[in-house]
């Protein structure tokens, strides 16, 4: 990336609001700041009315505050960041079960077309099913209406497609020639696939304890709606403005960890691309089946050849020298 391009992006991401934080904590923080603003008119318009405390428990507070929610990000982060890496291994055992099933398996063209679609299918499936949706265009033009449809209806459509992929590999296996090495390398591929999806949905079913994001919670109310009292002899009224500018980037953080806690659903602040990563499954794939095996035999450079032999007689002599 040129030097301009990353200045540029810099000034885009501060005034970016697309994947921010800041459009859904705005109307918290202007409630802060509007309490704030009358906790400074109570102060400075009544000669009688001395609010202020002392700043002293508020940089103690401050800094637990500040522990409290790193970790809660933190935590929030490495559930996203398993996410990804499960999509990641489904994406990868999606290519070896399809190079399974097209290199060992059956040269028949029909079990072959349903065999990668069917695994191609399967990512999709996974997808609605932790989104909890049970329609999706893709898979129609996947699979066909009648068979999407009745996939739609099924109890788990993500256990419905293993356990169709199972079903075609049993037929390779015992009617149409495959291998039991081939066969078992296959399932094996089949049963990770099985793995990943099963621990997104632990993740989505498991997230953070609802205690912990009570507590938090808690504590910023109380931390925030007294900040102002500790702020009056020294911001005058600015205190608002410097109350709203601490509320920002505390709830922000807030937020911030409790979205992370939701890798898969769109509603969710920077979830995962599970559209483009299905898509992109669905595509290789189905590259996979048209290209099928015509790659051309290998014929070496002889120049290469013997630039690399020219090297290693000169590495040679430098060794014994």
């Amino acid at each position: 990336m040129r030097f301009r391009d990353k200045e540029l992006l810099f000034w885009v991401e501060v005034f970016g609001i697309q994947g921010s934080a800041m459009p859904l904590i705005l109307l918290r923080v202007l409630v802060f700041g509007a309490f704030a603003t009358l906790v400074t008119a109570l102060h400075l318009g009544l000669d009688n009315w001395n609010l202020h405390v002392g700043v002293g428990p508020h940089e103690v507070a401050g800094a637990a505050l500040g522990l409290l929610l790193v970790l809660r990000t933190n935590a929030g982060y490495d559930r996203w960041w398993e996410g990804r890496k499960l999509w990641g291994g489904i994406v990868n055992q999606s290519r070896n079960l399809a190079i399974a099933g097209l290199s060992y398996g059956p040269e028949d063209r029909e079990w072959r077309e349903q065999f990668i679609r069917w695994s191609a299918a399967l990512p999709h499936a996974i997808r609605l099913g932790l989104r909890d949706q049970r329609s999706s265009t893709s898979l129609v033009a996947l699979l066909g209406r009648g068979a999407a449809d009745v996939l739609f209806a099924s109890h788990h459509m993500s256990n419905a497609v293993c356990l169709h992929l199972g079903a075609l590999l049993r037929r390779a296996h015992e009617e149409l020639g495959m291998s039991g090495f081939a066969f078992n390398r296959a399932e094996d591929q089949r049963a990770i696939l099985i793995d990943h999806m099963g621990a997104c949905e632990r993740i989505r079913s498991s997230p953070l304890p609802l205690a912990y994001r009570i507590e938090i919670r808690r504590f910023i109310l109380l931390f925030l709606i007294t900040l102002p009292f500790a702020l009056l002899e020294e911001a005058g009224w600015l205190t608002p403005l410097a109350t709203m500018l601490v509320a920002a980037p505390t709830l922000a953080l807030d937020k911030i960890g409790t979205e992370l806690q939701f890798p898969f659903s769109q509603s969710s602040l920077n979830h995962l691309p599970l559209d483009q990563l299905c898509l992109k499954i669905e595509t290789d794939l189905l590259a996979m089946l048209e290209a099928g095996d015509t790659m051309p035999a290998a014929a070496p450079d002889r120049r290469a050849a013997d630039a690399v032999e020219g090297a290693a007689v000169a590495a040679g002599r430098v060794r014994a020298s």
